[in-house]
Order: C-alpha cells, then sequence, then structure tokens
C-alpha cells in the first residue's frame, strides 16, 4: 500500500459514511449497504473502505478503517458522527492529526462552542481568520473560518480530548441578493490536535464537504 504522503501530497484525508445507490432490494428484503471511506482529499482518491454491517456502526468501523491505512504525518477529518474520543486517540496513536466536526451528539462541548461563539466575532475577531467568497448561479456563499487556541473557554472538556490544540468555527453565509436570512446562515464546530491556521481550518473543511458532496 502507498504511504498517505505519496497519495495525498501530506494533506487531508476525509472519512465520510456513504449508503450505495442501488444496493436495497425490497423483493429480498435486502437491506441498503453503508460503508465508510477514506478519501485522500487532494485528488478524490478512495484510499479503503469498510463495510458498516447490521451488528455495527461507523463509530466501530472508523478505526478499524484507520488501522488499516498509513496516516502518519496527515490530517484526518470526519464528521460529527466520528467525534468520539477513542477516534481521535486512534487517529494520534497512528501518528496523525484529527479534525472534527462537534454537534449535539457531544453535549457539553456543543454547548461550550455556543457559549463562546457570537456572531459579532465576525466584525471583530482577536485570533487568526480566513474568508473566502465564491459566486455561482447567482448566489453569493461567503465562508469565513475562526481560530481560536485558547482553550480555557472549554474548562475541563479541554483534558478529554487528546492532545487538543484548536478549537475552529465555519460561518457559511450564501445570499442571492443583498441580505441573507437566518436560514442561509450556518455555524458550524470544530476541535482539532494540529494548531491550525484559520486558512487550513477553511480549505480542511471545504476539501471534506466536497467529498460529502460526490
Amino acid at each position: 500500500m502507498k504511504s498517505c504522503h505519496e497519495l495525498t501530497d501530506g494533506e487531508v484525508v476525509a472519512i465520510d459514511g456513504k449508503t450505495l445507490r442501488g444496493s436495497y432490494n425490497r423483493a429480498t428484503d435486502q437491506a441498503a449497504i453503508h460503508m465508510v471511506n477514506a478519501f485522500a482529499t487532494a485528488n478524490g482518491v478512495c484510499l479503503g473502505q469498510s463495510k458498516v454491517n447490521s451488528k455495527t456502526n461507523e463509530i466501530t468501523e472508523i478505526p478499524k478503517l484507520l488501522e488499516l491505512l498509513d496516516i502518519s504525518g496527515c490530517l484526518i477529518t470526519i464528521d460529527a458522527m466520528g467525534c468520539q474520543r477513542k477516534i481521535a486517540q486512534k487517529i494520534i496513536n497512528k501518528n496523525a492529526d484529527y479534525l472534527l466536526a462537534v454537534k449535539g451528539n457531544q453535549g457539553k462541548l456543543d454547548k461550550a462552542f455556543d457559549n463562546y461563539y457570537r456572531p459579532s466575532m465576525l466584525q471583530h475577531f482577536d485570533g487568526d481568520s480566513y474568508s473566502s467568497q465564491e459566486k455561482s448561479h447567482g448566489r453569493l456563499e461567503t465562508r469565513c473560518a475562526l481560530i481560536n487556541t485558547d482553550l480555557s473557554v472549554l474548562g475541563d472538556l479541554a483534558y478529554d480530548w487528546p492532545e487538543l490544540k484548536t478549537m475552529g468555527i465555519m460561518v457559511s453565509v450564501r445570499q442571492e441578493g443583498k441580505h441573507a436570512d437566518e436560514s442561509d446562515i450556518s455555524v458550524r464546530y470544530y476541535i482539532s490536535s494540529k494548531a491550525l491556521t484559520a486558512k487550513e481550518l477553511h480549505d480542511a473543511t471545504r476539501s471534506h464537504w466536497l467529498i460529502e458532496s460526490m
């Protein structure tokens, strides 16, 4: 097997779960096939995959998939389903870094982010920030990445995650006119064991989103 560096140039590997289209068979009562895949985001190459069966789920299959791969030196991105301490530790044990999305399945951590983040940060932020704009089909999308390395705002939660160094916030605003409705604004939270720059957070999360939309 080629090393992760040869395939991804040492950058981002996205772990993503997908249900195979057309795999459900109503006549035979065959359940749809669900796979966990690892993609080298630089070129979209699938590095490996693991099948989720009736006795497993993504949380149990992700460590099995990681064990098969040479991910040393890579940044592993996973959506909120994979935001688990054991998965984070597995990635660290493989000499890689994690970038995990945070949602309600980690309630206390999610709430700590809610208490920290304020929309006013988009205009006045003391930490590292980076933004981009993209226009497509008459719609303007602005993406803003914010980085905080002062983990004291997490309290004791900061010690629950192995080698945690960075809190990341991605804000996306889509607008078709001069103003954006609240429904057009999304805020996503992330934790990482790597001391990311705001641009690195921006690019890594965008790469992961592109893989999810494949």
